[in-house]
């Protein structure tokens, strides 16, 4: 068995352009802490453990102008559904897909307005 690079995922820190720590988050939107912690909580969007103190952050790429993407909302629900924990929905939004209407990933999609077909990808994918 060999053990080559392309078989060594890239580490989730890595494979997400720009992380937003959740304090930043509120003060992105002028919201309290709490209220940021709640967002993340009540799945509106997910965060990760990242940096070296491990702080909990949100992919940049789930946020919009004003709040969360509202359509990823559903998206981490399918995918949870059929198992994934949320650094699995993270990796999974942001893994670079050639066959996706738009080039990119399916978050790439989604912010591209192909909500419902990578849903239909993430019910295949979870199920």
């Amino acid at each position: 068995m060999s053990d080559t690079a392309s078989d060594v995922p890239v580490p989730l820190e890595e494979l997400v352009p720009s992380w937003v720590p959740v304090p930043d988050l509120a003060e992105r939107y002028g919201l309290r802490l709490s209220s940021a912690r709640s967002l993340v909580e009540d799945r509106e969007v997910l965060a990760a453990r990242v940096g070296e103190r491990q702080v909990l952050a949100v992919p940049e790429g789930f946020l919009g102008d004003h709040g969360p993407l509202p359509a990823l909302k559903g998206t981490f629900t399918v995918l949870a559904d059929g198992g994934m924990d949320d650094d699995e929905i993270i990796r999974w939004l942001h893994t670079p897909d050639p066959t996706l209407p738009v080039p990119g990933s399916p978050l790439d999609a989604i912010r591209a307005g192909f909500k419902t077909e990578v849903r239909r990808r993430a019910m295949e994918e979870a199920f």
